[in-house]
């Protein structure tokens, strides 16, 4: 168990100190993955930034997600949103998300888009894979924006989530993969969610820690 996503996302930048030669980008996934991908950047002197993904949740549950849309239009559904969801429902629900993303590409971002992501190694992160939902919506947008070599990192997921990824990117990097696995927050002694200030915030260290080497 970790402490923090601090203390869980030190942990996963020891685990990827072999990319650090390869200039890495590394995208963290908003808002906990914000915490992740600052420590794992500092770790590794790479460079990082914030991808926008929302998750599409289910008509009557939203919290439950049957799919995930990247703020390049990338869209990732469940097997159950094609099955049990008009091609009406899919589109309002991302109708709603897509001007989410907008205010977050504005927010965290100042509305300016991701560094090139064509031939580079970038390693996607998070505080912890759940559903995968957006993580997938996100290994598309890479995937579609001819990354080099796409990387997940993440302290925590279930088995099946690692032996899913395995097959959709170079390489998985998952510290922990408990027994009865059935949320992220069971890895941490302290889990809270990030709002969007605490989430911009680590983006403005990264900046600022750039400019004091500089």
């Amino acid at each position: 168990m970790f402490r923090d996503r601090k203390d869980a996302s030190i942990q996963l930048g020891m685990a990827l100190e072999k990319y650090k030669s390869e200039n890495p980008l590394i995208l963290g996934i908003p808002r906990g993955g914000a915490e992740t991908a600052y420590y794992v950047a500092q770790h590794l002197a790479a460079e990082m930034a914030l991808v926008v993904t929302r998750k599409l949740g289910h008509p009557k549950n939203p919290e439950y997600a049957i799919g995930a849309l990247a703020e390049d239009g990338s869209l990732f559904l469940s097997p159950e949103a094609t099955e049990y969801f008009s091609q009406e429902v899919i589109e309002n629900l991302k109708k709603e998300q897509e001007k989410e993303i907008q205010r977050r590409i504005r927010e965290y971002r100042h509305g300016n888009p991701l560094p090139k992501l064509e031939g580079r190694t970038i390693i996607i992160v998070d505080d912890g894979i759940a559903t995968g939902a957006t993580l997938f919506a996100t290994i598309m947008l890479c995937k579609n924006k001819k990354a080099g070599k796409i990387v997940v990192g993440a302290p925590v997921s279930g088995v099946d989530m690692l032996n899913k990824l395995s097959e959709m990117v170079d390489e998985v990097v998952i510290l922990e993969t408990p027994y009865q696995y059935r949320a992220v927050s069971q890895a941490y002694q302290n889990f809270f969610n990030l709002t969007d200030e605490e989430a911009i915030s680590f983006m403005d260290k990264w900046k600022k820690d750039q400019t004091e080497k500089k």
